[in-house]
């Protein structure tokens, strides 16, 4: 595992059109968790669903062929991948002969799986192909808070706007207004997040400002919304909580990070229509 500052993002490099695994930069996910107060077991389980648009090889005719692909990592593997490093490792299959789909299914599976040290599905959808959640097109479930009338002063993660108390609930939230960093070149990355729980009411406008408050933040996804969790779960109290993120995408690529601690699998991978 290496530090963000020693990975190809920001950089300028040249992009392989030969297949290369080595291309894939992992960055250990412990070291964010620590910084929450995570060691050990994890109050949470989840997946990161990438979709990846821009994936293309040569088959064994030398004929291009195309996909979709969605890449599922688990939220208990050692590591992520750098966005702009999977970027590049996709872009090297470009100029590549494979047998069919399958082998390159099989070999973004193996090599993913072996960089973040956790098992990885992928899927590739081909054009044309039966509709697919992948490629459906909905916004995410649940109550709107956008249009709360709310003044906000706090740009950096702030927990102690959150709050619940009262009766118990069962409600699932949604903005469209998160806005991180990306923690090496400063880039926005922009977001929709739901936030689904059974637990104590949570106060509307104070859940509005805590995502807000991400605003000036510098992180990874996984690592945004890992701490939304933490927060959520340590001021509001929730028996159940999920908390999932759909982030509008970049190079070629869009990554949604779910955490939950009742769910027992994903969400459906629809995008929103600002995908």
């Amino acid at each position: 595992m290496s530090n963000p500052e020693s990975s190809p993002l920001g950089k300028a490099v040249a992009y392989a059109d030969r297949y290369d695994p080595q291309l894939l930069f992992p960055i250990a996910r412990a070291p964010d968790r620590e910084k929450l107060g995570l060691k050990g077991g994890l109050p949470f389980i989840g997946w990161d669903l990438w979709n990846a648009y821009e994936l293309s090889w040569l088959n064994a005719r030398g004929k291009p062929e195309v996909a979709l692909a969605t890449i599922v990592v688990p939220a208990e593997s050692e590591a992520i991948i750098e966005s702009k490093s999977f970027k590049l490792y996709l872009n090297s299959f470009s100029d590549t002969f494979f047998a069919g789909a399958d082998d390159v299914r099989d070999a973004i599976a193996r090599d993913v799986s072996a960089r973040c040290g956790g098992k990885v599905a992928v899927t590739l959808t081909r054009p044309g192909a039966p509709v697919e959640p992948f490629t459906e097109i909905a916004e995410l479930e649940g109550e709107r808070i956008d249009g709360l009338d709310v003044s906000i002063d706090r740009y950096t993660p702030d927990a102690t706007l959150l709050s619940g108390e009262g009766d118990i609930v069962e409600e699932t939230l949604v903005s469209d207004l998160l806005k991180s960093n990306c923690p090496v070149t400063g880039q926005p990355d922009w977001a929709s997040v739901q936030v689904r729980y059974r637990g104590p009411r949570i106060d509307r406008a104070g859940l509005l400002a805590y995502i807000v408050s991400f605003r000036r933040h510098q992180d990874f996804h996984e690592h945004c919304v890992e701490r939304m969790f933490v927060d959520i779960l340590a001021r509001c109290r929730p028996e159940r909580l999920s908390v999932y993120a759909r982030y509008t995408r970049r190079g070629g690529l869009d990554i949604n990070p779910f955490r939950t601690n009742w769910e027992k699998s994903p969400p459906p991978n629809r995008r929103t229509p600002r995908q």
